[in-house]
């Protein structure tokens, strides 16, 4: 398959970049300051011109987000925004332009996250934009058919417990190869409407 994937020199993008070329996949590469295409998917201008410029594709998995973390008092209205366009809207984006722009029978992987189900301090945006999204493929799956869409939404890797473990107490760590492995469950399968939580 040809796949568009954002987000794909990050710590999450690179794990599935690597899971999906080993499969045998044409994989290429976006980020907002390296990668195969240099594009920044919160606009939605370079999402038009990233789609122009790689032409059809049989999936679209998207690996990037971004959300302020602050404590819910010192969240502001910019900030709510802030998450809802970095993660949200972006992602929404891929799909809305990517719609009539990929395979028949073609798929969307977008990213979520365990806030959406388990909230920390300092997460209430995240927990926002997480849910948000999980509920937009469910309801997203129903008017695309037959292509799909799908979501991936993992708690902290243990890649990175070094750095964001103090954040999730006691919630258990996953490996990047197996939210990779969710990844490839979207794109390689028949699924529609699902929120992988590896």
């Amino acid at each position: 398959m040809k796949i568009l994937l954002i987000g794909a020199t990050g710590t999450l993008g690179t794990a599935v970049h690597k899971t999906l070329a080993s499969r045998g996949h044409e994989v290429l590469a976006v980020g907002r300051s390296c990668g195969d295409l240099r594009y920044d998917i919160t606009d939605p201008s370079q999402v038009a011109e990233a789609y122009d410029r790689v032409g059809a594709v049989d999936a679209v998995a998207s690996a990037a987000g971004h959300v302020p973390y602050k404590p819910l008092t010192k969240l502001t209205s910019e900030d709510h925004l802030a998450a809802f366009r970095g993660k949200v809207l972006s992602q929404i984006d891929l799909v809305r332009q990517g719609v009539s722009r990929i395979a028949e029978r073609g798929s969307f992987t977008l990213i979520t996250g365990i806030l959406a189900r388990e909230p920390i301090h300092t997460g209430a945006a995240a927990s926002m934009a997480n849910g948000a999204l999980e509920s937009y493929v469910k309801a997203a799956a129903i008017e695309i058919a037959p292509q799909r869409i799908n979501a991936v939404s993992p708690t902290v890797f243990t890649e990175s417990l070094g750095t964001y473990g103090d954040f999730f107490p006691g919630m258990p760590s996953v490996d990047l190869a197996d939210v990779a492995q969710a990844y490839v469950r979207s794109i390689e399968g028949s699924q529609t409407g699902q929120v992988y939580t590896p």
